[in-house]
């Protein structure tokens, strides 16, 4: 039986750093899981790249696990490093922004809010 990425992920043990690889000038990404009720994907970001500042239809958890990045959420920037959290709300606009080179997981939980 050949193993995918996808069967090794799920039966092993893995350091997620290891994953996602830097480029230099550019900004990586792995999606680890799309199902309909979200996504988790990989990001690696070479020093001084980011993400433009944006909305998106649901909530979002991004975790830092390498390096050092700014967030900004609805105006307020945020300077996180490796082993924080931040939850960036639906439809509030953020961005993010490598201070150095950092790698992230983006977990997307694609669900209608409850009022």
């Amino acid at each position: 039986m050949i193993e995918t990425e996808a069967s090794r992920l799920a039966t092993n043990p893995l350091k997620m750093t290891d994953l996602v690889n830097y480029q230099e000038g550019a900004v990586v990404s792995k999606t680890i899981i799309d199902e309909k009720a979200g996504t988790v994907t990989l990001f690696a970001f070479a020093e001084g790249q980011g993400l433009s500042e944006h909305t998106a239809p649901y909530d979002a958890l991004v975790h830092i696990i390498e390096g050092e990045a700014e967030v900004t959420i609805s105006g307020k920037t945020f300077k996180m490093t490796e082993g924080e959290i931040i939850r960036m709300p639906a439809n509030r606009p953020h961005a993010l922004r490598a201070v150095g080179r950092f790698k992230m997981i983006l977990i997307m939980i694609r669900s209608s809010r409850k009022t």
